[in-house]
């Protein structure tokens, strides 16, 4: 019953994301575009032209890989932290598994996270970065990240049902994460005393992960794979159990 439900309403909620999304704008699609092509300038330019950064080879490139997975993540928590709240109406009238509406929302980010991954293999071909044999790692790592989201998103969904300033603790961290990962800085003017606390944080881990894999031709490093897949696989532990804790208080708050 759970598995027919799951595969009923997930498809379903990602495809009313989708199109509510662009529902009513002129490009449409073309915004997933837009914004990572946007940030890219202006970063490249303030790094390059007014700092002068000269010490990092295809910057554009190299802020790109950082921006993609950055948006991806903030979107899709932000998004599957108000999910329950935004779907109140068919929770209450649909029974289905509620840990499936979290996961549609950051499923239906994921469609954008492709459309920007195509945009970063494009400018990847554009400035001449060749294909290596360590690309086989990608589909790894943006796994972990789309299961820690998951998880990350079923705990803060659960805590906004009862506590609506949760999505302003959200944002407000998504902001302190632009800073604290590695997207228009090397990790190497990081101080080794926070090169532990930086790899144990999965959005930077899968930053970390990309520059080495796209721009450095090399694998991630195994500790860095390890401390990214147990981080994500915990987080979908605690997630649950929040959530499951949590869920059968949802109708009298919702």
């Amino acid at each position: 019953m759970w598995n027919g439900e799951f595969s009923f309403v997930v498809p379903a909620l990602v495809k009313k994301d989708f199109k509510i999304r662009y529902r009513n704008m002129s490009l449409g699609v073309f915004w997933s575009l837009l914004n990572p092509l946007v940030m890219m300038g202006v970063l490249t330019f303030v790094w390059t032209k007014i700092f002068a950064i000269k010490s990092i080879p295809h910057f554009a490139v190299f802020v790109l890989t950082g921006l993609v997975p950055y948006n991806f993540f903030t979107l899709a928590w932000l998004l599957g932290t108000t999910s329950l709240v935004d779907n109140a109406t068919l929770i209450k009238r649909v029974t289905v598994p509620r840990e499936v509406i979290p996961i549609a929302a950051v499923l239906s980010t994921s469609l954008h996270w492709l459309i920007q991954i195509g945009l970063l293999f494009a400018f990847v071909f554009i400035f001449g970065v060749a294909p290596n044999r360590h690309w086989v790692w990608l589909p790894f790592i943006w796994a972990m990240a789309l299961i820690f989201v998951c998880g990350l998103s079923l705990g803060t969904a659960a805590l906004y049902v009862f506590i609506r300033d949760t999505r302003y603790v959200v944002e407000s961290v998504n902001v302190v994460l632009f800073w604290l990962v590695p997207i228009f800085y090397p990790f190497s003017v990081i101080p080794a005393a926070y090169h532990n606390i930086y790899e144990f944080n999965p959005l930077a881990a899968l930053v970390l992960a990309s520059h080495k894999i796209l721009l450095e031709n090399s694998a991630p490093p195994t500790s860095l794979l390890i401390k990214l897949t147990l981080c994500s696989l915990a987080m979908v532990a605690i997630g649950l159990i929040l959530f499951r804790k949590s869920s059968p208080a949802f109708y009298d708050y919702l």
